[in-house]
């Protein structure tokens, strides 16, 4: 059982249209494999180092291993985690992750898109609405993305929301192989009182979805 008092707001199903976003399941180990492996070309340059191959990091057992660290976060209130569905069928995650409560109310904000639907504002969609559920029912104040300054697709994603940079992480993270400086946004609750979804739906008048 999760905690409310220590992370409210968790779990949640988020859904708009066809992009539906839920906790990490364990039946889908196969299939977010698969995704996984069929993507590696795509998400490769993103990732973190490791000393393992993309083939056993991305195995349904590391995927099993995965969730029950992330579902521990979870109900520790350090994290939300969800898988993101396009029309039923699984296409990415998005992550709060790192969450801080007390007088900062602050968590980093991670995700990734099976490439065969970016380009449709799937990504940026179950974006904007982990955000304004994370600025609403898990009452957090801050969120932040750190992200790689050669990422122009991910870069763009988080301006079109609303978050403004805040500067260069130097040699920040160890990242496919080599330490890489990240750009640094951060979008605050207070900064789009009238969501993040509805920049959303305002930045791009009539972006398909399905």
């Amino acid at each position: 059982m999760t905690d409310p008092l220590l992370h409210p707001g968790w779990p949640a199903r988020l859904a708009r249209g066809p992009v539906e976003l839920h906790p990490l399941r364990r039946r889908d180990a196969v299939e977010w494999s698969r995704l996984r492996l069929a993507n590696e070309d795509w998400l490769r340059p993103w990732e973190p180092t490791a000393a393992v191959s993309w083939q056993a990091r991305h195995s349904p057992a590391s995927y099993r291993a995965m969730r029950r660290i992330m579902a521990r976060r979870a109900r520790q209130g350090t994290s939300l985690p969800f898988a993101v569905r396009v029309d039923g069928r699984l296409a990415g995650q998005v992550t709060v992750d790192n969450v801080v409560r007390g007088a900062l109310r602050a968590g980093y904000l991670g995700y990734w898109i099976d490439r065969s639907v970016a380009g449709r504002g799937i990504a940026s969609l179950a974006v904007a609405l982990v955000c304004d559920h994370a600025f609403g029912p898990a009452g957090l104040h801050r969120l932040q993305a750190d992200i790689r300054p050669e990422n122009g697709p991910s870069r763009r994603l988080v301006e079109r929301l609303g978050f403004q940079r805040e500067g260069l992480l130097r040699r920040y993270l160890d990242i496919d192989g080599e330490w890489r400086d990240h750009v640094s946004y951060a979008l605050l609750a207070e900064d789009l009182p009238r969501g993040v979804l509805d920049r959303w739906e305002r930045s791009a008048p009539g972006r398909p979805v399905d």
